[in-house]
């Protein structure tokens, strides 16, 4: 069941956590079932927000540390440039214009140059739909939320791994309120168009 926050202002940002090919593709090892399901939410979302609007795309390190270098061993199609197609940002997304975060991390917020943070312009509040719930969005959200920011995560414009990763993704962020509230679509789009910012 979705939270009820108080309504947004017209200063908040939308992130759309990493809806690439990568995550798109039936053969991709990466796939996320749901991924089309969300489009049309995602696009509502990004057409309200207008030019407050962040994209954000997970890409591979080149040259993996630590840990990293099991998880490449383990998916060794993914080791490639950032600039392979894969890794591009789906065109049936109106992504063309807005700025984008690449990141070799499952968490997008960081303090490293062209941050969120920064392109942003320090937002108090984000608004996080995309992929995958339990993975990429859980981890932003949860690092924007201890940096104090207030997070909103459009539970209906996001998609995990499976349904119940999806739900166990949510249940873990809920635990976070009131630093992270689950909405949804409509209700965001509602409280935009209270606000006086139409899409």
């Amino acid at each position: 069941m979705a939270q009820s926050p108080p309504g947004l202002d017209g200063l908040a940002w939308l992130i759309v956590v990493d809806m690439q090919n990568v995550f798109a593709r039936p053969q991709s090892q990466w796939c996320t079932p749901g991924f089309d399901a969300i489009l049309d939410n995602t696009r509502s979302l990004v057409e309200a927000f207008r030019e407050r609007v962040v994209f954000t795309r997970f890409v591979a390190p080149e040259d993996p540390e630590g840990a990293w270098r099991n998880y490449y061993r383990a998916w060794p199609f993914a080791l490639v440039p950032a600039s392979s197609p894969i890794y591009d940002l789906v065109e049936t997304l109106p992504h063309h214009g807005h700025r984008v975060v690449s990141r070799s991390t499952f968490g997008k917020w960081d303090d490293r140059p062209g941050s969120l943070r920064e392109v942003t312009s320090g937002a108090r509040t984000l608004v996080l739909s995309g992929v995958s719930t339990d993975c990429c969005v859980l981890s932003t959200a949860l690092a924007a939320a201890d940096a104090g920011v207030e997070v909103r995560v459009v539970a209906d414009a996001c998609a995990g791994l499976s349904p119940t990763d999806h739900r166990r993704a949510l249940d873990a962020m809920s635990l976070y309120a009131p630093l992270v509230t689950l909405t949804s679509t409509a209700d965001v789009l509602d409280q935009l168009n209270g606000s006086g910012r139409k899409g």
